[in-house]
């Protein structure tokens, strides 16, 4: 039997995409363990032991293991989750296998010299003690290649899954936007690049809906200084953080969802998006076109002509395409957390 254990000590924020990474991905992965080939643990913070219907086999996070993490038990197999953690058993006997999720510093602080550094070092002392490398992207994975010492170690992507509820109505929120509507989601920060948005209004009737928690506040300012700019900051709305039923409202009656982001080591949004069957337009960098494929449209640039152009474009596609709706539905199905679970416990089996 497989002792292992998966890592999910980054779950203490509930707002996180670590977070909803650990918990979709490990509750599949108990849903498909078998009992009498794996003993399945999991290593969390203790307020994330409720998200898990307390499960039994649990070994609670203390901050003194960063320094010396004893176990009188190790497991054969350590899922370490995420590039960022701090701790792995102090048993060499532990076999790791290592989830890296981006190498974003690349490209949200290109001219950061010492924080490339910084941060390349860390990840490569996690790389040097682990076995087994999973990306969440072939993107990731190229940069991986690229700027990190990987030597004879095997590495594969692992793509995330999508948690997405049935086709249902969703009631709307307190303050709907009138009319259609564009609908963008993501934490807001200079990387998601949403202030190149309002340039797409011109010409046309649509609000603009940006949802996503935002703590950036000079870059909010950026994104109403170009609606005011274009002269529409009154069709400009930036809600905030959203609940899944207002999320899940805003993806099923928006026109198109739009992401320009600069720096996505996966994507989950524009998943979901292409679940509703809605347009897509993407960034055309980083892992975004893995996550398109075919079904989405892409901007090569951020300069509002050309931005106007393929948006135009791609809505008159959109709507003279019969199965546009399948097409977009079908490629959102290639991301599921069942299929995630069973390459990771593959993953896990292939040292016992």
């Amino acid at each position: 039997m497989a002792n292992i254990i998966i890592d999910c000590e980054k779950m203490r924020n509930h707002n996180s995409g670590f977070y909803y990474f650990c918990k979709n991905l490990v509750t599949e992965i108990i849903a498909q363990a078998d009992p009498q080939q794996d003993h399945l643990s999991l290593y969390l913070p203790k307020q994330a032991w409720p998200t898990f219907n307390h499960y039994p086999n649990v070994l609670f996070h203390k901050k003194w293991h960063k320094h010396f993490f004893p176990l009188s038990n190790p497991p054969d197999v350590w899922h370490c989750t995420t590039q960022q953690s701090r701790y792995l058993p102090t048993s060499r006997k532990a076999k790791i296998v290592l989830t890296i999720h981006d190498i974003n510093v690349l490209y949200e602080f290109p001219d950061d010299k010492r924080l490339i550094k910084s941060t390349l070092k860390a990840m490569q002392q996690r790389i040097d003690r682990a076995e087994m490398i999973v990306t969440i992207s072939d993107y990731v994975k190229a940069d991986v290649l690229e700027h990190l010492r990987i030597g004879d170690k095997p590495i594969k992507t692992i793509y995330n899954g999508c948690n997405l509820p049935p086709q249902q109505r969703f009631e709307p929120p307190k303050s709907p936007p009138p009319g259609a509507f564009l609908f963008a989601l993501g934490y807001v920060n200079a990387k998601k690049n949403f202030h190149v948005l309002p340039s797409l209004l011109k010409g046309n009737d649509y609000t603009l809906v940006i949802g996503g928690v935002c703590d950036d506040m000079p870059y909010r300012q950026k994104i109403i200084d170009e609606a005011r700019k274009h002269g529409v900051e009154q069709r400009l709305m930036l809600t905030g953080g959203l609940s899944e039923n207002d999320k899940y409202w805003y993806f099923s009656q928006c026109a198109a969802f739009l992401f320009p982001s600069l720096a996505e080591g996966f994507g989950l949004p524009p998943v979901e998006a292409m679940y509703f069957g809605k347009p897509v337009f993407l960034s055309e960098k980083t892992c975004l076109p893995e996550i398109g494929g075919d079904a989405a449209y892409y901007f090569q640039n951020f300069e509002p002509e050309h931005l106007r152009e393929v948006f135009a474009d791609g809505m008159a596609k959109a709507q003279q395409d019969p199965n546009h709706a399948a097409r977009m539905q079908a490629q959102a199905a290639r991301f599921n957390w069942q299929t995630a679970a069973q390459h990771y416990l593959q993953t896990y089996h292939y040292f016992s």
